[in-house]
């Protein structure tokens, strides 16, 4: 699908951007393949594990539609990764958040349409459903106008999805590179914010592969949600560190005791299939009715049961700390 194409990814230099592009290499064989950030030491350093001839680096930020556009020209696939995604640091900065996960949104959706971009794949986060701080609603607004965008499209050919997932094992600012540098100086036992804590679990490859499969099963405006196990935060400090103690420090502000992707409320607009999950749009698109329990790889879904909500607090799959030590062990051997 993706042989002899551009792709972009905004965000490009982060950690799902380095897997993305060494999966991408890994399996096909693009045309261009363009990491937009606003990092250059990050681009630098990414330059010297990834030259194939494929690769170009992009300076620029999602708040600058003139540069996006600039460097979606003749661009066939768009994978948006880039936002503001520390949930402390969104509460202490709101309107620097709301520049970059919304502003930033819209103008990746404004340079898509003026290149007539043929598919554009958001990333979201469990925290936009129900939010209850501002980087979940920021990523909530963004997720709307990304499903929106399909009515904007009119004779464009151009289709807007989003993917929707959990913790990322290993990722900048998570749990699992806390404990261990908490660790690695001598700490005598890890804070945990709530004994009760539960957090859905997915590595990078994981969510790589599912993005990569939801371009080809998406018809535009779905929000797809992978099906992964949870895990209680309790058991991830006794995978990671069976011979320490463990003590309270509380819930930081804007923090959940756990975590949402499908809600309750959604439940009319949701389906079922093996492997994940399907939210369709709440509104009509001017294309007309897509049935969205078929999707363009022929999988059948079912609708959920009214007021199913998938949280990781009630999930049917939780990892035991035995299984943690292992999963843990194949996302960071990938390079998680």
């Amino acid at each position: 699908m993706f042989d002899n194409k551009s792709i972009l990814i905004t965000g490009g230099s982060g950690s799902f951007g380095k897997m993305y592009v060494r999966t991408i290499l890994e399996r096909y064989k693009p045309r261009r393949l363009i990491v937009y950030s606003r990092d250059e030491l990050k681009q630098f350093e990414m330059g010297q594990a990834f030259n194939d001839p494929s690769m170009r680096y992009f300076l620029g930020d999602v708040r600058d539609r003139d540069r996006l556009i600039q460097a979606m020209r003749d661009v066939d696939f768009v994978i948006h990764a880039a936002a503001m995604k520390q949930v402390p640091a969104a509460e202490y900065n709101p309107t620097e958040c709301i520049r970059t996960n919304i502003h930033g949104a819209e103008n990746v959706i404004h340079a898509a349409l003026a290149n007539n971009v043929e598919q554009v794949m958001a990333l979201s986060t469990d925290k936009a459903a129900n939010p209850i701080n501002l980087y979940g609603a920021t990523k909530l607004a963004s997720d709307k106008l990304f499903v929106a965008a399909n009515n904007m499209a009119g004779s464009h050919r151009t289709s807007f999805g989003v993917v929707r997932y959990g913790n990322v094992v290993g990722s900048r600012g998570s749990v699992v590179p806390f404990f261990e540098k908490l660790m690695n100086e001598g700490a005598t036992s890890l804070p945990i914010t709530d004994p009760r804590m539960t957090r859905f679990w997915i590595s990078l490859q994981q969510g790589v592969d599912f993005v990569l499969k939801n371009f080809q099963r998406m018809h535009g405006g779905e929000i797809f949600v992978p099906k992964i196990p949870s895990v209680r935060v309790v058991d991830l400090a006794t995978a990671m560190a069976p011979n320490l103690e463990q003590h309270v420090i509380g819930i930081r502000p804007g923090e959940k005791l756990h975590e949402i992707m499908c809600p309750a409320d959604d439940s009319h607009l949701t389906f079922e299939f093996d492997d994940h999950y399907v939210l369709s749009p709440t509104i009509r698109f001017h294309r007309g009715n897509l049935d969205y329990a078929f999707n363009r790889l022929g999988e059948q879904g079912k609708p959920v049961e009214q007021g199913f909500e998938y949280n990781s607090g009630s999930n049917d799959v939780f990892l035991s700390p035995a299984e943690i030590v292992e999963f843990n062990r194949g996302a960071l051997a990938r390079g998680a």
